[in-house]
């Protein structure tokens, strides 16, 4: 079993940045990849970034390529969001999740992750 908990969402201007946090508890952390994903209002959640479980490889969105960059540190239970450069558009509650299977590569697709955090809201304004 994984719990998450995001943290560092706000409200930033056009351009500005944020740290988005996830922490996570339970003893498997590390096997899980864990992905980032988000919800505006009105849409349906998407895919904004994952990484696989040891951390080798990455997956983004093409939206935010070169814009945000994820990271986890497996010995401190925690994977992160840097967003920069951002955009109106990038407006959303963000929610981690981990994989349901373990070893994974980090899929695009939500139906593939068992483990939701509750969100965080980014606001960026124009």
């Amino acid at each position: 079993q994984v719990q998450l908990v995001e943290s560092g969402g706000g409200l930033v201007q056009a351009g500005g940045s944020l740290r988005l946090s996830c922490a996570a508890s339970g003893r498997f952390f590390s096997r899980h990849a864990m992905g980032w994903f988000r919800q505006a209002p009105g849409k349906e959640r998407e895919f904004v970034a994952a990484i696989r479980w040891s951390g080798g490889r990455t997956d983004y969105q093409d939206s935010v390529k070169g814009r945000f960059t994820i990271s986890r540190d497996n010995a401190k239970n925690t994977v992160a969001l840097q967003m920069n450069s951002l955009k109106p558009e990038d407006t959303a509650v963000y929610y981690c999740a981990a994989e349901s299977s373990s070893y994974g590569l980090g899929s695009t697709n939500d139906y593939d992750y068992s483990y939701w955090g509750q969100g965080t809201q980014v606001t960026v304004s124009s």
